[in-house]
């Protein structure tokens, strides 16, 4: 089925995106609504360039879009579903690897459920 193999040809490239802790935590951020490089940078704890560089290949695989208003370049989901589609990955991974600590666990999926309200409260 040709239909079938585009549709696994396209989620395989999602995949190989997002498979980065940086760009996880990025699309996760984002799911929570726009925000600039400088603000993601201190968010997560990273280096400006190093945000910037995965914004980057996110852009260019149509997953975050940019808006630039004077110097300050600010990106969003495009769909932000994903955000959520990454949160429920948790439950895998809480079932398949026994040697991450079930609070890590609990605790990225309070933070993340936090972001994902104020998403929702603000739509």
């Amino acid at each position: 089925m040709p239909s079938r193999q585009l549709v696994a040809r396209e989620l395989s490239e999602v995949f190989k995106v997002l498979a980065h802790p940086d760009r996880i935590r990025l699309v996760e951020e984002l799911g929570g609504g726009e925000m600039d490089v400088n603000t993601l940078s201190q968010v997560l704890d990273l280096p400006g360039p190093r945000v910037s560089q995965h914004l980057g290949l996110l852009r260019l695989h149509r997953i975050v879009e940019e808006r630039r208003d004077g110097r300050h370049h600010y990106y969003h989901l495009v769909q932000p579903e994903i955000a959520v589609w990454i949160v429920s990955g948790l439950n895998f991974v809480e079932g398949r690897i026994a040697g991450i600590d079930a609070s890590a666990i609990e605790a990225a999926r309070q933070l993340w459920a936090v972001t994902e309200a104020k998403k929702t409260a603000s739509n």
